[in-house]
């Protein structure tokens, strides 16, 4: 008479799915911070726009060549910009990285982490892409080569007024982190967080008020890099 012995072991013991879910691993909070960082970044980008408000001056309307004498005596902002905006977008990356795993330990079979990570890598590459014109710009009117037309100043001007602010994308990241609250491996007041103001920002991205997209979205990421950072104990990535 022989005895056998069966042993099981699932491909990660680490993880626990369903409702009551409690996450095991542990690691550090890098990737949290970096969302706290790219938050605080995207408020950093909104301000530094502002300040560049040369085409948006209405004792100027008409007048390109004022608009673009204005716009030429705010290039400082214009470097804060765009050192800002590149600064926070790879943060934006290496958040969105740490929340897909976060989200994937306690939901694995669910398509919320990789909605997360391509709402945040995607924002990223808005404002990459809204920072593009920089260089072009900044160092040619302060520098005064005459090279930019002044028609394109104010394009320029209208291009980091807007395309910066469009977060919409950033908004799925709350929204994912919402659906796998409700599993219980994350706090929920974490997940409620993201339902409030990553829906207003997917939202406001839907209506003509996209740009309004941009201070929700940055609030989102710094509320959720906080919450994370604070207030998730049970787990360290």
């Amino acid at each position: 008479m022989s005895t056998h012995v069966t042993t099981h072991r699932p491909a990660r013991d680490d993880v626990t799915f369903g409702r009551d879910a409690t996450p095991t691993r542990r690691g550090g909070r890098s990737w949290s911070l970096a969302g706290i960082g790219a938050g605080l970044a995207g408020f950093g980008i909104l301000a530094t726009t502002t300040a560049v408000n040369g085409v948006y001056d209405k004792d100027l309307a008409g007048h390109p060549q004022e608009i673009a004498d204005k716009i030429a005596g705010q290039t400082g902002a214009m470097f804060a910009f765009h050192s800002i905006a590149v600064v926070g977008a790879l943060l934006l990356i290496v958040f969105g990285v740490g929340l897909f795993h976060r989200l994937r330990a306690v939901a694995a079979d669910s398509a919320a982490p990789l909605v997360a990570l391509a709402g945040l890598v995607g924002t990223a590459v808005v404002v990459v892409m809204g920072s593009g014109l920089d260089t072009e710009f900044m160092m040619s009117l302060s520098q005064d080569d005459k090279s930019v037309d002044i028609y394109n100043a104010a394009l320029y001007n209208h291009w980091i007024g807007t395309i910066p602010w469009v977060w919409v994308l950033a908004g799925l990241a709350g929204l994912a982190t919402y659906v796998v609250s409700r599993r219980g491996g994350v706090p929920r007041w974490i997940g409620r967080a993201g339902l409030v103001l990553g829906g207003l920002t997917v939202l406001l991205g839907i209506s003509p008020l996209e740009y309004m997209a941009g201070l929700t979205g940055a609030l989102l990421v710094l509320v959720t890099g906080i919450g994370f950072t604070v207030g998730d104990k049970q787990y360290r990535l």
